[in-house]
């Protein structure tokens, strides 16, 4: 039973890790700043971020460790969520893109770790 639980995990990471590329891509289509870097071919862990303007950056970080959700104003952390509540926030930021809302006409460096 875990062997099969630890292969079903290791299929969601790899699912989400492709989703959150494809998202960066479309995000940067629509003129944000966003990037998703992963760690290796295998697909295992990635981080993710889109600046929002105005000093708002998004940071989504997946691996077999866990999931997180940072979002930062002016260098501050505003809310940071794990888990489910994390991939909930994703999930909004995607339907932001998917009705078309457009960033700000202030473009913000990207923060990079």
């Amino acid at each position: 039973m875990f062997v099969r639980l630890a292969e079903q995990h290791r299929s969601f990471v790899q699912d989400l890790v492709m989703n959150l590329q494809a998202l960066a891509t479309v995000l940067e289509n629509r003129g944000y700043l966003a990037s998703c870097y992963t760690c290796g071919g295998q697909m295992n862990s990635a981080s993710f971020m889109v600046s929002l303007g105005d000093n708002h950056l998004i940071r989504f970080l997946v691996s077999d460790y866990g999931i997180t959700w940072t979002e930062m104003r002016d260098d501050r952390e505003l809310m940071k969520l794990e888990g489910a509540e994390a991939i909930s926030q994703l999930q909004e930021l995607a339907d932001l893109v998917k009705f078309g809302i457009k960033p700000s006409g202030h473009t913000p460096a990207v923060v990079s770790h």
